[in-house]
């Protein structure tokens, strides 16, 4: 497995996250997107598991301070401009990938 985890350290669900693969000794990368987003080829491979929709945090205060509810807007390009704008964690396992706390997916993994 090649687990990378992308995340920020203030987020709750990130940090279970860490924890689930540590209490498994699963080797995993973990990435803070307050420090550096997803690469366009890291985000294209996310998309392809999950769907574009399922990765943008509507609710987050990133969303509501950029103002993009009553704006058009290119939901990849805002993504990877501002990787705050991601639902967290992200958890990424080759062409497999999760939105939020998911270990009974995780489980199925090999």
């Amino acid at each position: 497995m090649n687990i990378q985890i992308f995340g920020t350290l203030k987020c709750q669900d990130t940090r279970k996250a860490q924890r689930y693969f540590k209490e498994r000794r699963i080797p995993f990368q973990f990435v803070d997107i307050t420090e550096k987003g997803l690469s366009r080829g890291e985000l294209n491979s996310v998309k392809a598991a999950l769907g574009i929709d399922n990765l943008i945090d509507r609710g987050g205060k990133a969303y509501a301070r950029k103002n993009l509810k009553y704006l058009t807007h290119d939901v990849e390009e805002e993504l990877l401009k501002d990787a705050l704008l991601l639902k967290t964690p992200v958890v990424r396992n080759g062409r497999e990938a999760t939105v939020g706390y998911q270990p009974e997916a995780w489980k199925a993994w090999k």
